[in-house]
């Protein structure tokens, strides 16, 4: 990963022009790349609200080449990283990443080049900073500089909030990181506001660029879902050919589309997270033009692939000349980083939105799925606070409760985040219950390197490892209660047997600590307050899909539309979208729905009586009818009964209404 003499040019040699053409071999700077630099080699932290391909990722490689220390870079995704990574050892700096997918020597040779001050660039997921061990190493390291991608995330108001993202700051400021970099392309004012609040950073620090793109051509085509096919090939075929993406929804609907174009005689794949790795892998590859047969097909010019989201993030082709939205996008900001992906080298591209209500409520769904019930709610109060006082320390699995009070584990986390934000428990920080462990050396060579003292503290902590088949197991709870050594000492010391390649470490029992903060709360008036907020949040989220709606209805420059979404203005219509040359919106042809028939009511009468425990409640029983899944009803194994999914067709809202009737009706029974 890393370059075998990494020899980047020293700040004290070259200005930042000099080294953008010398390291990176860019002849200038793109538009807000230079402002963002600047402020970052004054010592500044700052946001950079850049549309997608805008070159956001340079406005921290280059500084950090000129920096002393490490910068840490924050990426949700692995494609990206991985991206990233290959373009910067091939201009010979020092970058490497830490994910789920870097192998176990791999992974040590990393740590071993942190530890020796070898890397200038480290990029891990968001979800590292919930590893104790990973956050023990950071604190023995010179860091620069913070770089968090995708930085909405943060914002509870913006269109894909993360509770892991809300700790970002916080660990920030508790590592003293000099200067942070939040990098977005998709926030709306009040989204921005939230980002600067959050990393403490100054509004004249606040660089944007516009988001308009004057060679991307807009369209909407509204229409029946059942008459989309046809009309995709149509446009398929009847303009010149060229990399095109049609974004769907599901990942059904991507094998299905991509099967059907193939078989219309087009060269087309399917993508989408539920693939297998190298499956993913291999359909990237030939769409960049890097592949041949393994991906199933010849090399071509003019490859398409029907994707989820899960495709596009990190995926640096500059000839994407369409982008088609088969299904409807969940937001406009989804809309506008996925649109973006077209055109990057300049040159006219076309983007084509195929708009059909029935998109309204599989996205409806989605929405509604999240949204725990006010029973869920109210046990996860009592469990996590009730009789607790101020100071008290407790720790939790997500998982653990997501099945107890059936709620998805990233729900448990976005309501423990809601807690920490108003004040009533503190982090005290990931952890794990359980270490294990397999020697590479014998004993005696392990402990050879070190001291007399040192070798004392390990033995003590080693000699109360049980062995299995291979591996050895510590109970680090058993091991600190029997030492008396902190917790902080024991992993440290575990570690760095692992950095030193005397073992192989494994860890298990995630748990994460929590320390009260008072005890003068009303836990009813806390529920309501959280109720309330979870289902603004289930508001919030159906409005930007009917924002979507509404944009595609619009009868205006398209392109004018979106960039007033964004707090932005174009001065005079563009000219070159749908509107502009004539074609006016359609009406979105209502939804259509199966029938419900005899046989499905009484199922749907008999799914009531039964009174099972995963659908206890009116909004478990719709989740289950429209086809959400639940960590109860998945663990019941209900998704194979017949009524799993038999009203996905119908609007949620519609589907509670009828459950909450049906338990009312029979409660009087």
């Amino acid at each position: 990963m890393v370059p075998a003499d990494p020899t980047p040019p020293s700040s004290t040699t070259l200005t930042p022009a000099e080294m953008l053409q010398s390291v990176f071999g860019f002849p200038a700077f793109r538009e807000g790349q230079e402002a963002v630099v600047s402020r970052l080699l004054a010592g500044r932290s700052v946001l950079a609200v850049f549309p997608t391909g805008a070159g956001k990722s340079l406005c921290y490689q280059l500084p950090a080449l000129m920096m002393d220390g490490i910068t840490l870079v924050i990426s949700p995704l692995i494609a990206l990283m991985k991206d990233q990574i290959d373009f910067l050892v091939g201009r010979g700096i020092a970058a490497a990443r830490i994910d789920s997918s870097v192998g176990m020597e791999e992974g040590r040779q990393v740590y071993r080049d942190l530890n020796a001050g070898r890397l200038k660039l480290l990029y891990v997921a968001p979800e590292r900073l919930a590893n104790e061990r990973f956050l023990q190493t950071l604190r023995r390291l010179k860091l620069s500089m913070l770089a968090v991608d995708e930085a909405h995330c943060i914002s509870e108001w913006g269109h894909n909030f993360r509770p892991d993202y809300m700790k970002i700051a916080a660990m920030a400021q508790s590592l003293a990181i000099p200067r942070v970099l939040a990098l977005t392309a998709t926030a709306t004012p009040g989204v921005a506001r939230d980002i600067a609040a959050a990393f403490r950073i100054a509004d004249d620090d606040v660089v944007q660029t516009g988001f308009y793109r004057p060679n991307l051509s807009l369209h909407v085509s509204a229409g029946r879902g059942s008459d989309r096919d046809e009309l995709l090939l149509n446009r398929l075929r009847s303009r010149p050919r060229g990399a095109t993406v049609v974004y769907v929804t599901l990942q059904r609907t991507a094998e299905d589309v991509a099967r059907q174009l193939e078989s219309a005689g087009l060269p087309a794949r399917a993508y989408h997270a539920g693939m297998k790795d190298e499956d993913r892998h291999a359909v990237q590859d030939w769409f960049m033009g890097a592949a041949g047969n393994e991906a199933g097909g010849p090399r071509n010019g003019d490859p398409i692939v029907v994707a989820t989201i899960a495709f596009g993030m990190g995926i640096d082709k500059s000839d994407i000349r369409y982008v088609y939205h088969y299904n409807l996008p969940k937001s406009l900001e989804n809309y506008a980083q996925e649109i973006g992906r077209a055109g990057r080298d300049g040159q006219p591209s076309v983007c084509e939105m195929l708009a059909a209500a029935e998109d309204l409520i599989v996205l409806g769904n989605f929405t509604f799925g999240d949204t725990p019930t006010p029973e869920a709610v109210a046990g996860l109060l009592h469990f996590l606070l009730s009789g607790r006082s101020a100071g008290e320390v407790f720790d939790i699995s997500a998982y653990d409760l997501s099945g107890r009070f059936d709620v998805r584990p990233l729900v448990v986390e976005t309501l423990l985040t809601y807690l920490e934000l108003d004040g009533l428990i503190q982090s005290t920080g990931p952890f794990y219950t359980e270490y294990r462990f397999q020697p590479l050396k014998s004993s005696a060579e392990m402990l050879a390197p070190f001291d007399e003292g040192r070798r004392q503290f390990l033995r003590k902590i080693l000699s109360h490892a049980r062995k299995a088949k291979t591996w050895f197991w510590l109970g680090l709870d058993e091991v600190i209660t029997a030492t008396g050594e902190p917790r902080e000492r024991i992993v440290a010391a575990l570690n760095f047997l692992e950095q030193q390649g005397g073992l192989t470490l494994q860890v298990s029992g995630a748990r994460h600590g929590y320390r009260v903060c008072k005890d003068d709360f009303n836990l009813k008036e806390m529920e309501e307050k959280l109720i309330g907020r979870f289902l603004s949040r289930e508001t919030r989220d159906t409005e930007r899909l009917q924002q979507v709606v509404h944009f595609a209805a619009h009868a205006g420059c398209y392109p004018r539309r979106l960039l007033t979404y964004f707090g932005q203005d174009l001065p005079s219509d563009c000219g070159h979208c749908g509107y502009c040359q004539g074609i006016r919106p359609d009406p979105l042809p209502p939804a259509q729905r199966r029938p419900l028939d005899a046989e499905d009511k009484a199922a749907l009468r008999d799914l009531v009586a039964k009174r099972h425990p995963a659908l206890a409640t009116p909004r478990q029983l719709a989740r289950y009818l429209c086809g959400i899944n639940s960590p109860a009803a998945t663990r019941a194994k209900l998704q194979k009964e017949r009524m799993f999914g038999a009203l996905a067709t119908v609007p949620f809202a519609e589907v509670l209404r009828w459950a909450e009737n049906a338990f009312q009706g029979a409660s009087t029974r």
